[in-house]
């Protein structure tokens, strides 16, 4: 008997998996040892998630929605239905090195989520966003209070009470809060009013659930109250060790990392291995070796770059390969199939609705009596209910103290992923800000007064800088504050911590996202603030740095909304090609293609696209030093003369030599004798006379003042004479051309058509040998993009650079 018992044991234990195999020519199968697994196993969840969160893009849904589906379709409740592929791709004895793996992500990304954090902000909550949010915690935790007694008499039998309840409440009271800055800024709400109140609402939120759940956690040991004291006495020990000792020295560290410095190699290590052990103790306490992470991430010191460089430092490869696992094995232990009768989904659609109604119902409630309007009250409850990986977070440790069962997690694990789905399509339909459209006059660079010109300059990154400032000088005119120019950095918006943190910082409206007190925060910015501020205080120029951070498919919107506000005149756009160091242009991504394509389609104001060939060099050009020679190539039509109104006003710079070659057509029979390389001009006859009109005026009113300015008119019949024209204006730093030249393409490859015929040339290779620099044109059209004018009772912004606040306070 003892031996058949023996036996049977035997045969219970798994064989632990090797490190390595040997190879497969040896006999080995890779899938039996751990090493080559858990490479398989990451890659097949690199592969699913993200194939769901290209799938959910259209529904733009966070990522962290791809991954629990994801995890949940890798484990029994779908392909791990089959005992074969769950024994080949997770067998049972490899699970604890997928748990080991995703447990170390997770405490890196908690730490990310306290580097978010900013004890400074929260502190610094306004009163309504600290009663929303004691009532978006307080009202479902007592609901999930009342939930879990339904659920300890049907499907959870046998549970400690005293922790199931604090388990439940904490569930259903938690809102995510890195989930909800990535909803937020998906949907351009992270800088308005009620995305900041959300996001302060949200941290307090956070911060109190974290205590909730070291409570969970320390009553569920053992059930003796007394062990229960100590745990929640020495979680309380060491915060207050690290506050005490350990925040001193991690002060010093940023102390010693300058802006414009590399962060020291040694302070990383000392920072990652600070994280682990702080893990190692709250482990050691009996909280989580989360917490210890979470604490000291808070800690660290939101100043300088030091928390800018450890996000940059782990948060690609934790975000990327790691984070996915703890989902998957999360998913492994969800099985949907034990949501089984009517009784148990019955109980899923009270879970959910007692989460919706206490999460939604607390958040209205408190938002109505902090005088929130209703529309806005309603946003934030739905806005405030938003779950996701602290959710999951809460439920495997209530699953793995046996607080929670397999079916009662898996009702949790579905009300999460629920509630989490229905916020972006709600927000979208419910949330519709009324359109503020501006009021102004002047749209374009040609105008018949003298007027303010005001340009929205955008950017990718600091290699464009100087091109932008020598183009912004010459362009300056003599008027005293003539031009006002919006410099925005466009920024893409990604998964990663630190791009929604820097979205978080910036303030509504396209206003700077620095001021003086603060540019030394930010290393990144610190470089562009320096640049504006130095050119601004050399020039006449009243030049205000901003940035948009969005998604490459909406940026445009932001580009677009922003030229209205600031009643801009000319949007000025970087070339999706940049130049390398053989002279040839790259690509930067389709993205940024598409994204000149959809502003010169609906722009509000004329369009011109920069192709960046190093106007000036790679340094600002001081004012004085300014020799530059720039051409005008004139066809005719209305982007060729708001080119020529660019040029008049650059040719008052003293530095400027102003070249206008007019191109003027022979006799268009030489078209119809079939040759294909006739140049085609076909143009309405008003817009002949209106190139007619503003040329004499050009001549009468800008080159009678300036006797540099040249003007040659060339007779051309064939695109090898246009060619040839060109190439003979001979060194020259800018080429100005309309985007609509009426004349027949110039090259065989019409990749660019948004640069049209002349500019696709001026950007080609057969031209890239040049150093010259192309600025094509789009004047606005007030048929093609009419102003939609404000509806009925909406806010105008009568001062384009305050923004109206309507009840934040």
């Amino acid at each position: 008997m003892a031996t058949a018992t023996l036996a049977n044991v035997t045969a219970t234990c798994l064989k632990p998996m090797k490190a390595t195999s040997n190879g497969s020519w040896q006999g080995d199968n890779p899938l039996d040892y751990a090493v080559p697994l858990a490479i398989v196993q990451i890659c097949l969840v690199i592969v699913v998630t993200r194939l769901l969160a290209f799938l959910l893009r259209p529904l733009r849904q966070p990522r962290v929605i791809a991954e629990i589906i994801g995890g949940i379709l890798l484990g029994p409740s779908a392909l791990g239905r089959s005992q074969r592929f769950l024994d080949a791709v997770f067998p049972k004895q490899s699970l604890t090195v997928l748990d080991t793996l995703a447990n170390i992500g997770l405490i890196f990304f908690l730490f990310l989520v306290g580097l978010e954090l900013d004890l400074r902000s929260i502190r610094r909550t306004g009163k309504r966003a600290l009663i929303i949010a004691a009532a978006g915690i307080s009202l479902p935790f007592v609901m999930g209070i009342g939930t879990s007694v339904a659920l300890r008499h049907t499907v959870a039998k046998g549970v400690p009470g005293g922790p199931f309840l604090v388990f439940m409440g904490v569930a259903l009271s938690i809102t995510a809060f890195p989930v909800l800055a990535r909803i937020l800024a998906e949907l351009k709400l992270l800088t308005t009013d009620i995305g900041r109140m959300a996001m302060s609402a949200a941290a307090v939120n956070d911060i109190a659930a974290w205590i909730l759940l070291a409570l969970a956690i320390a009553i569920s040991g053992s059930g003796s109250l007394l062990v229960s004291l100590w745990v929640l006495l020495a979680g309380i020990g060491f915060v207050a060790f690290v506050a005490i000792c350990v925040r001193p020295v991690l002060d010093w560290m940023a102390r010693r990392s300058p802006s414009g410095e590399p962060v020291k190699e040694t302070f990383i290590c000392a920072t990652l291995a600070t994280v682990l052990a702080a893990g190692f103790v709250t482990d050691t306490i009996g909280i989580h070796a989360l917490f210890g992470a979470f604490i000291i991430g808070i800690f660290v010191p939101k100043d300088g770059p030091f928390a800018g460089v450890l996000i940059e430092k782990i948060e690609d490869i934790i975000s990327g390969l790691f984070l996915p696992l703890y989902f998957v094995s999360s998913g492994l232990k969800t099985n949907v199939a034990t949501i089984s009768g009517g009784q148990s989904w019955a109980l899923l659609v009270l879970v959910i609705a007692t989460a919706c109604i206490g999460k939604i119902g607390g958040t209205i409630l408190a938002s109505i009596l902090a005088k929130v309007p209703m529309r806005e009250a309603v946003t934030l409850g739905f806005l405030m209910n938003t779950k996701g990986l602290v959710e999951l977070i809460v439920l495997n440790i209530g699953k793995d103290r046996k607080v929670l069962n397999d079916e009662t997690f898996a009702i949790m694990v579905l009300m999460a992923l629920f509630t989490t789905f229905i916020t972006t399509p709600i927000v979208m339909a419910i949330y519709k800000p009324a359109r503020r459209t501006p009021s102004y006059k002047h749209r374009t660079i040609l105008r018949d007064t003298e007027s303010e010109l005001r340009v929205l300059a955008c950017f990718h990154g600091s290699r464009n800088i100087p091109t932008l400032i020598n183009l912004i000088e010459s362009a300056r005119g003599i008027r005293r504050r003539g031009l006002t120019v919006y410099a925005m950095h466009l920024m893409e918006l990604s998964e990663r911590s630190s791009a929604i943190n820097m979205a978080h910082k910036a303030r509504r409206n396209g206003l700077p996202f620095w001021n003086r007190k603060q540019s030394a925060d930010h290393d990144s910015a610190d470089q562009l603030v320096v640049a504006f501020q130095t050119f601004q205080q050399l020039s006449n120029v009243s030049l205000r740095p901003m940035t948009a951070i969005s998604d490459l498919q909406t940026i445009h919107t932001d580009i677009l909304s922003s030229a209205e506000q600031k009643r801009a005149a000319l949007i000025l756009l970087p070339f999706h090609k940049m130049q390398q160091f053989d002279g040839s242009l790259d690509s930067i991504g389709h993205g940024y293609h598409l994204v000149n394509q959809r502003v010169l389609r609906s722009a509000p104001c004329s369009v011109a696209v920069l192709v960046d060939r190093g106007l000036g060099g790679a340094a600002q050009v001081v004012a004085s030093e300014v020799c530059y020679t720039v051409a005008v190539l004139f066809f005719g039509g209305r982007d060729d003369r708001e080119a020529l109104a660019l040029g008049a006003r650059m040719a008052e710079h003293p530095g400027i030599q102003l070249v206008v070659v007019r191109f003027i057509p022979q006799a268009i029979g030489a078209m119809l004798d079939g040759n294909r390389d006739s140049v085609s001009i076909r143009m309405d006859a008003n817009e002949i006379a209106a190139d007619e009109a503003y040329i004499a005026e050009f001549r009468q009113k800008v080159m009678a003042n300036n006797s540099t300015i040249k003007l040659e008119q060339t007779a051309v019949g064939l695109k090898s004479d246009v060619v040839a024209a060109i190439k003979a204006v001979g060194r020259c730093n800018l080429f100005l051309v309309g985007q609509s030249a009426p004349t027949v393409a110039l090259t065989d490859k019409n990749d660019c058509p948004e640069l049209g015929p002349v500019g696709n040339y001026l950007a080609s290779s057969e031209f890239s040998a040049t150093s010259s620099s192309v600025l094509v044109i789009k004047q606005y059209d007030p048929a093609a993009n009419p102003v939609v004018p404000a509806d009925d009772g909406a806010e105008i912004y009568d001062d384009p650079d305050t923004p109206r606040t309507p009840f934040v306070k």
